[in-house]
């Protein structure tokens, strides 16, 4: 018996032994593939550097978009060298494509892109609904960005961070100072006084206000300044809530108002025809003199491949409300950015690369070369005097004045409506401007569709 005892008591000691012998090599594994990979991973643990592959869905396309583009590739090669073993693929679609057709419907099916560009409002909160979008918000706090970002409201949903934006924006009237110069013109104080240069401008044989709106969103970034401006910025919201109505008074005037400057022909006939990337020919050319846009578009106007003869040249101001006294109510929102799926978090090295593409992207070295390069207003908060020092351009510098200028501010209308209201007041306003139909009509029936939209709110 004693025998067996000690034959027990040895096995029993062996077996501990190589349970700790074990334990203690895996720690040793464990512990030979976590490096720091560079002091910028905060000490996130470096798998396997097997090849695997992460997608990137960008909107970054055309000769207007090729410094943003190369501002993304530089954070892809920068992501690639910090991670062995990811290979990035890009996978480059048209916006107006990717936003309401193709992102649409593989979030149908479950299988959206590794990162995507997406809208912030309502599009990321639609498919963060749906489990489709991987929460950020302890990878930013991990990063120490979360406090760092501005404009994260469009992307915050049920208190979760489901998105980023790629920098912020404002809409106005790019124009052609040399020409203004010549004619003794200057910036308007008020929309009469709006009205009267692009009727002095149509006089000389130009045209007043560059113009496409082949794609809706165009034109109605007039038209939503100046129902902003009619019916007041908070009037948006409303529609949604059902505490507001297309068909409003000060609605229908800004729709009138915009149709009586179609028919006047401050815009150049067959603008239905015309594409986005077009519209800045107009200007270019000494067609047009003035163009709404935003202010992502001064990078055209600085790149003398496009520009030409033009740098320097152009000037920008915003909208002018109805009376001196009146406040400048903007477009001012961080609705572009990039998303990333849900799955991305069931493979832990495709989650390291979301970490590392987060913390290359949004940096002040990017974030200042996108303002410098594209123009992009940055989403990082950086100091008010370093921005100023990275750029002395007279077109940005315009844009930081109309930015200081904005009384009240309002996110686009497309980040507040239902996507089948967006829909209809899409062929609405070009059914307006066609002549087809006329403004309070057509808002009647925006209104219906607003009306059931609001029914199948959960």
């Amino acid at each position: 018996m004693r025998n067996r005892s000690t034959l027990w008591l040895l096995l029993f000691f062996m077996a501990v032994v190589f349970l700790a012998a074990g334990c203690e090599k895996r720690a040793d594994d464990i512990n030979s593939t976590a490096g720091d990979n560079g002091a910028s991973n905060h000490g996130q643990t470096q798998l396997n550097d097997e090849p695997f592959e992460v997608t990137i869905r960008h909107t970054q396309i055309g000769e207007s978009k090729k410094f943003r583009l190369a501002i993304l590739k530089d954070v892809v090669q920068q992501t690639e060298a910090d991670i062995p073993g990811l290979k990035i693929r890009l996978d480059a679609v048209d916006s107006e494509v990717n936003r309401k057709e193709k992102l649409r419907g593989e979030m149908a099916a479950g299988k959206p892109p590794d990162i995507f560009d997406v809208f912030g409002s309502p599009d990321s909160g639609i498919y963060a609904r749906e489990g489709l979008m991987l929460d950020l918000t302890p990878i930013l706090e991990e990063l120490g960005l979360k406090d760092k970002i501005r404009g994260l409201e469009p992307y915050t949903h049920d208190g979760k961070i489901y998105g980023l934006p790629s920098g912020a924006s404002i809409e106005g009237f790019f124009y052609n100072k040399a020409y203004f110069e010549e004619k003794g013109l200057h910036v308007p104080k008020t929309l009469a006084e709006l009205e009267q240069l692009a009727e002095a401008i149509q006089a000389d044989g130009k045209i007043p206000f560059a113009q496409s709106s082949k794609e809706a969103w165009v034109p109605l970034m007039t038209t939503n300044n100046l129902w902003s401006y009619f019916a007041g910025s908070e009037i948006t919201f409303g529609f949604r809530s059902g505490r507001a109505k297309w068909t409003d008074p000060d609605v229908v005037r800004a729709f009138e108002k915009h149709q009586e400057w179609v028919e006047k022909g401050y815009y150049k006939p067959g603008e239905l025809a015309v594409e986005y990337t077009e519209m800045r020919n107009q200007i270019i050319s000494g067609e047009a003199i003035m163009m709404m846009d935003g202010s992502w578009a001064n990078s055209v106007f600085r790149d003398p491949v496009q520009a030409g003869d033009l740098i320097g040249k152009i000037g920008y101001f915003n909208m002018p409300p109805e009376t001196e006294d009146s406040p400048y109510i903007v477009m001012n929102d961080f609705n572009n950015g990039y998303g990333f799926s849900s799955f991305m978090a069931d493979d832990p090295r495709k989650l390291q690369a979301v970490k590392q593409f987060i913390q290359n992207f949004w940096t002040e070295e990017m974030q200042l070369r996108g303002l410098k390069e594209d123009g992009v207003l940055p989403a990082l908060i950086i100091d008010n005097e370093q921005l100023l020092d990275t750029v002395d351009d007279p077109l940005l510098q315009d844009i930081f004045n109309g930015v200081e200028q904005i009384d009240i501010s309002y996110p686009a209308y497309d980040a507040l409506v239902q996507t089948p209201v967006n829909e209809a007041l899409s062929l609405g306003i070009q059914q307006m401007i066609s002549g087809a139909v006329e403004p309070k009509a057509m808002l009647e029936a925006l209104q219906r569709s607003q009306d059931a939209a609001n029914t199948e709110l959960p």
